[in-house]
């Protein structure tokens, strides 16, 4: 299975937040000691914080060193793990285009628009027993295209616009759905008319998982990407 983690989401996020915490409660002890004058408390409070610290630091960067660049092909999926449940991502079909739109509401591209169609499902053997039926919301997500040069593009603005007034984008990617649903969403992209081999990279927008263990966003982690091109 292709994931955007490479340790289980469970305890990453755990070893996140416990950290956190147990650097928070050392601050507290820290402003304690020091206003109460026991310097050398502090002291050994601030070392024993720093130890802890280097020590996540040196396990977020192992795992990121472990990680592994992957380029998924059309229809291969790639999925995101919810803590209790994977939503599995893949790229559902592409096609070109300079024009999108019906006059007077066409627009051309710079370049040649990328309509990517990305296929969402909540792969329903991968729900913990207690999770149930109920609906899921998706996290946020950053879609990019990564060129051969290490350019990057985001979704045109305005073929976005474009292809929604001729015939709708599809269901945007942070609609709620329930195990074993899917649906597809239209992303446009205005891309250079020379660009080479150009990969779609589909990954969490929250700011907090580029702390978390394992995870893709983390510093020097590999990325799983979907190419475009045969």
């Amino acid at each position: 299975m292709n994931t955007n983690v490479n340790l289980e989401a469970a305890v990453g996020v755990l070893a996140f937040l416990g950290t956190a915490f147990v650097l928070g409660l050392a601050i507290l002890v820290m402003i304690h000691a020091i206003a109460t004058r026991r310097q050398a408390r502090a002291g050994k409070i601030g070392l024993a914080a720093l130890v802890v610290l280097g020590l996540y630091l040196a396990f977020l960067l192992s795992f990121s060193f472990m990680s592994r660049e992957k380029v998924l092909a059309f229809g291969e999926e790639k999925h995101f793990c919810e803590i209790d449940c994977h939503l599995a991502y893949s790229v559902a079909n592409l096609r070109k285009t300079k024009t999108l739109g019906n006059p007077p509401n066409e627009t051309t591209a710079q370049g040649i628009f990328y309509v990517v169609i990305i296929k969402t499902r909540f792969d329903e053997t991968t729900i913990s027993s207690q999770r149930g039926n109920s609906l899921l919301t998706p996290n946020s997500r950053i879609v990019t295209i990564l060129d051969e040069q290490g350019n990057s593009y985001s979704p045109s603005i305005e073929g976005q616009r474009a292809l929604a007034v001729s015939q709708g984008g599809g269901t945007p990617l942070t609609t709620p759905l329930r195990p074993g649903e899917s649906y597809t969403t239209d992303l446009v992209f205005d891309l250079p008319m020379d660009v080479k081999n150009p990969e779609l990279l589909m990954r969490e927008g929250a700011f907090e998982t580029h702390f978390i263990i394992g995870h893709e966003n983390s510093l020097w982690h590999k990325k799983t990407k979907f190419r475009l091109e045969s």
